[in-house]
């Protein structure tokens, strides 16, 4: 399968200045998978050493001299390790945390030489060792589970992808293109983007078995539960894990975890299970301009899993010989799965940045309640993001919002296809408010960046 990142890791290896990199995201998001498909396709000798499967290995780096390093990896592997034709993969790098701060040394001592790191709960090791990952000496990338594009792809829907991808503001797409979008974006809402679900779906695996597979994951996440040892009783991980899946789209209250659950336990185990990267917090954001982070605070909060699949194994979703259809379930459960798919989808706007965007949403504090779903960051400009489930639905806290920030450009995400309108109204408060609305539904959020800039262009 196709992974957009992998352009990323392509432009790393073949930079001048190329730094070790080390893979950060949650379990089975696919950051083996791409390492070894970046060493094939750049005919390089892998050499790969898993250090929770083998943790003896962690003796051959005692050195802080590579090539010594090197001579060691070679002797204990029986194979010769050549600089200018190989790379070094150490994985599960935080079962041997200390090692993170000795990758300076290739970046110093032998540039020539690729060098890839990945893990799990990678934070958590950052925490607990007393040294710090030099500035500039390493860099960070973080993997997310498969957008709808690589989905698409993984199907062979390249003409369909492209037909998506040429689609910009004024423009009408084609309901042919509509219909079919739809279509195949319901069914990823129901598989999601964890590549083993993913490959699952494409090799024509009954619905019923690739929820058992989204099952399973959620087992080994809450497996590694037991790894938090010291932190956190892995019952109050496992009840704050689902409250988020209960509270999606809506505020997460500490106070409604779970009984026996202290507000304080249910903030730390957020923190957790964030660090880990199996949900991501949605702060609130002032929104009054860049960066959304300077104006944010933890309460109130919202939060969104890293993946759907993990919604619909804790949610209980159905499955048989088919999935259900969107319009089957309850009005409820398809406002969860909607505020889902679009944070999800947001995390991919810009996933180069080495922990990842951060999800902003912003609600009225005092006075007439009022709130849009998601504020984000696109092309140097504040976007508000309306979401609807279905095709149709008031947007009087948007109206008023852009009237408050003074904005020109919104977007709104239904069931109808892509459009562009200029809005002209009066507000419930009695203000004029003018501004230019992009519908675009949720099966083009990977695209927002483009459609954003050709919007702007025209103003």
């Amino acid at each position: 399968m196709k992974r957009l990142v992998s352009e990323r890791l392509d432009a790393w290896l073949s930079a001048p200045d190329r730094r070790p990199i080390v893979l950060r995201g949650a379990r089975q998001v696919g950051k083996t998978w791409l390492v070894r498909d970046l060493a094939r396709r750049a005919g390089r000798e892998l050499v790969e050493v898993n250090l929770e499967r083998d943790p003896t290995f962690r003796r051959y780096f005692t050195s802080n001299d590579p090539p010594t390093i090197l001579g060691e990896l070679s002797l204990a592997l029986g194979r010769s390790i050549t600089s200018g034709s190989s790379i070094l993969f150490l994985d599960e790098i935080q079962a041997a945390g200390e090692l993170l701060g000795k990758l300076r040394w290739f970046y110093e001592e032998m540039p020539e030489l690729p060098v890839l790191a990945a893990g799990s709960l990678l934070e958590f090791t950052l925490r607990d060792h007393d040294f710090s990952v030099p500035a500039g000496r390493v860099s960070f990338l973080q993997i997310e589970p498969m957008g709808y594009l690589e989905y698409l792809q993984a199907h062979g829907q390249g003409a369909l992808a492209g037909a998506l991808a040429s689609w910009r503001p004024g423009q009408d797409l084609p309901m042919a293109a509509h219909d079919v979008a739809t279509r195949w974006f319901q069914r990823y809402a129901m598989v999601g983007g964890m590549p083993a679900a993913v490959a699952a779906d494409v090799a024509g695996t009954e619905p019923r078995t690739i929820r058992d597979l989204q099952r399973d994951l959620v087992a080994t996440y809450r497996a590694d539960f037991a790894k938090y040892s010291g932190r956190m009783d892995r019952d109050i991980l496992d009840a704050v894990l689902a409250a988020v899946a209960r509270s999606l789209g809506s505020k997460l209250v500490y106070a409604r975890v779970g009984a026996g659950v202290k507000q304080h336990q249910a903030r730390r185990a957020l923190e957790l299970l964030a660090s880990a990267r199996l949900c991501h917090v949605v702060r609130h954001t002032a929104a009054n301009g860049l960066p959304l982070g300077s104006e944010a605070k933890d309460n109130p909060r919202k939060a969104v899993l890293a993946d759907v699949g993990l919604f619909h194994a804790l949610a209980g979703t159905p499955a048989a010989d088919r999935f259900p259809r969107l319009e089957s379930l309850t009005a409820g459960l398809r406002g969860q799965l909607t505020d889902q798919l679009a944070g999800q989808q947001l995390r991919l706007i810009d996933s180069g940045t080495g922990d990842g965007p951060e999800l902003f949403f912003w609600k009225r504090e005092g006075g007439r309640p009022g709130e849009v779903d998601y504020v984000a960051q696109i092309e140097g400009r504040v976007v508000p993001v309306e979401l609807k489930a279905g095709a149709a639905g008031s947007m009087k806290s948007l109206h008023q919002f852009m009237f408050d920030k003074h904005l020109v450009l919104a977007v709104r995400s239904d069931t109808n296809p892509p459009s562009m309108q200029d809005i002209q109204m009066r507000t419930t408060r009695g203000d004029d408010v003018r501004y230019r609305l992009i519908g675009v539904p949720l099966y083009l959020f990977w695209n927002l960046p483009v459609v954003v800039a050709d919007t702007l262009s025209r103003s």
